[in-house]
């Protein structure tokens, strides 16, 4: 199918400029100045055109961090990737790169093949995989091989979780020595598990059982501890190093600081750090519980630090760490016993849009907004520029954005199979009017057109941005 988009503002990492683009299949075939003809001549051919004045065009998102159908805490979240996939789409989101997950005493590629059978024809947009990996010995490293001959190449690993996730610092160092020698990248959550489980466990027994003391029991000190450590065992290794879902500006410090001496340590954040904080997870009446995810909400006053991370990059990218439960029957599975709430939070469907909201208060430019959403998430996981970029070649996943419409985020009204919203009654500027996924209208006019399915397996190259 040839599909014209007119009359719009095309916004790469790169800047902005008028143009108007060709799509000729599944790609990006042609840019055209607005007043050059082309586009006309185009249009005169095509068996779609659309028209996108006073709009952005910008390259679909990449939510680089989502847990579809993922167990946890005796429970799944609440979207598989059919329902997820919808959700993202509908939000601007072209690519997810969702986690596998071994268990432990389990093969890293039995996990890897269990993920291909619940996404393989289920997605709406395209996906990928990353690989957690919870039991690290000589097999496992062993297969660590055949996931990156696989399209498979970051791992992730836990510093939290014991008895579930958790891996110890010598087990963390063999990985990342195996990330050294074939070029692939260890991902970490930074939490200093040890620490926390004991002072989960003084809080229950001193009958503190809210959901706040989620919050409490999980410093931001304990995050900025467990990345330092993760930072020096990278740097002993000589292994890059992505700390994911980075929400404390003590864990920041610690990037920053790393990156200064020339160190391959990158981060992301997450919308939830940007917008919420510890007073929500305050709420009364056990609302809390709809807040609670892994690392936990922080005070405010880290919120300007993220932003700041966000501007000097160093924080280089933003995902969703989608993993949602529903309050009913999963959330309450922690009435009377915060630690038995499920972990995570919904948000794929919303990135984009709380992320412009950066772009409307001033915090980040209108490019770097592209880049952090969709361009560095394509390049720091090995999908450019097929992915990420409004170029000719490029893959035809675009997002037509109205920058000056009005929206209120509410479950009545997100698609995410989930019973709440976590941003619920939030008030926005700017909304995604259009998506293509491939070339394929996939969202258009407040409409789904897409379908299971649509989606493909996404085989990723190694990271543009490793020294």
């Amino acid at each position: 199918m040839s599909i014209v988009i007119r009359n719009g503002t095309i916004v790469n990492a790169t800047g902005a400029y008028p143009a108007d683009v060709l799509v000729e299949g599944e790609r990006i075939a042609a840019l055209a100045a607005p007043d050059s003809g082309l586009a006309e001549q185009w249009a005169s051919g095509a068996e779609r055109v659309i028209d996108a004045s006073g709009k952005y065009v910008v390259p679909g998102g990449i939510d680089g961090h989502t847990h579809m159908e993922m167990p946890f805490g005796g429970t799944f979240s609440a979207d598989n990737f059919e329902t997820g996939t919808i959700a993202a789409a509908w939000g601007g989101t072209t690519t997810i790169i969702d986690f596998a997950v071994q268990g432990k005493g389990t093969s890293v590629l039995s996990a890897l093949d269990k993920w291909h059978s619940k996404a393989d024809g289920n997605c709406a947009i395209d996906y990928g995989f990353h690989m957690i990996v919870s039991d690290v010995n000589d097999t496992s490293l062993k297969e660590m091989d055949a996931c990156i001959d696989a399209g498979v190449n970051t791992f992730k690993m836990f510093m939290a979780y014991p008895g579930v996730f958790y891996a110890t610092d010598g087990e963390i160092l063999r990985a990342m020595q195996k990330a050294r020698d074939t070029g692939s990248m260890i991902m970490m959550h930074a939490e200093n598990g040890i620490a926390i489980d004991q002072l989960v466990l003084e809080a229950l027994a001193n009958g503190q059982t809210d959901p706040v003391q989620h919050g409490l029991t999980r410093p931001p000190e304990l995050e900025g501890e467990a990345t330092s450590r993760a930072i020096a065992l990278a740097k002993v290794t000589g292994s890059p190093l992505y700390i994911v879902h980075l929400s404390a500006a003590h864990a920041l410090d610690a990037v920053t600081q790393a990156r200064d001496t020339g160190q391959n340590v990158f981060a992301e954040t997450c919308p939830q750090y940007l917008f919420l904080s510890l007073e929500d997870l305050a709420r009364p009446d056990f609302e809390g519980a709809k807040y609670v995810a892994s690392p936990p909400l922080r005070p405010k006053e880290h919120q300007a630090e993220l932003w700041r991370g966000l501007r000097t990059n160093d924080l280089s990218l933003v995902s969703t760490d989608h993993c949602p439960f529903c309050f009913k029957d999963q959330k309450e599975l922690g009435r009377g016993d915060f630690s038995k709430i499920p972990n995570g939070m919904p948000g794929v469907e919303h990135r984009m849009d709380l992320l412009y909201q950066g772009v409307v208060k001033g915090e980040i430019t209108l490019p770097r907004w592209v880049e952090i959403s969709s361009t560095t998430p394509a390049r720091m996981f090995g999908l450019y520029p097929r992915k990420g970029v409004i170029a000719p070649g490029a893959d035809a996943d675009i997002t037509v954005y109205d920058p000056t419409a009005q929206q209120t985020i509410s479950a009545s009204t997100h698609h995410m199979n989930v019973d709440y919203s976590a941003y619920e009654g939030m008030e926005l500027t700017g909304k995604v009017c259009t998506v293509l996924s491939r070339g394929r209208v996939v969202v258009d006019d407040n409409a789904f057109h897409g379908a299971a399915g649509h989606g493909r397996f996404l085989k990723r190259d190694l990271s543009q941005y490793l020294v």
